[in-house]
């Protein structure tokens, strides 16, 4: 067995992840996110649940393509997620080099930009990719975080 088969990466040796601001600084140019007037007609909580289930992006590390699923959850204040929109802008990702843990961040921070929901929260859930598999989540304004 070669010295090379079970290889250590290290940060700005092997790879070096772009910073979360210039990446979504770029995806915001190419891909904005828009919303649309909520126009709420009665008591209770309106959630609304977006979801992608090809949601593609590249691994740093090795060059090769991440797949998952993204799902964000809200309860409106004002405004919708208008959804081509949210198509393009997923879809710009693919050829972006960016771990789960960031894109996470990104995807959630232009939403809350672009909507100001009353609550919301997102679940990057990537496929297996050598035995391993990641779940992202994180919330804003919820309580109840067991799910």
């Amino acid at each position: 067995m070669s010295d090379t088969t079970f290889k250590q990466y290290e940060e700005n040796e092997d790879y070096k992840e772009r910073s979360a601001s210039e990446i979504r600084s770029e995806i915001k140019k190419e891909a904005p996110l828009l919303s649309f007037e909520f126009q709420e007609q009665g008591e209770g909580e309106h959630w609304v649940t977006i979801a992608s289930p090809e949601f593609t992006a590249i691994c740093p590390f090795s060059n090769w393509p991440d797949f998952g699923s993204v799902e964000i959850q809200y309860v409106p204040n004002k405004k919708c997620l208008e959804l081509k929109s949210f198509k393009i802008y997923i879809n710009s990702y693919r050829n972006v080099k960016v771990f789960h843990e960031t894109v996470t961040e990104i995807i959630f921070a232009d939403f809350l930009e672009a909507v100001e929901p009353k609550k919301a929260k997102i679940v990057v859930d990537m496929n297996v990719r050598g035995n391993i598999k990641t779940i992202c989540k994180k919330y804003y304004n919820c309580l109840d975080t067991s799910n």
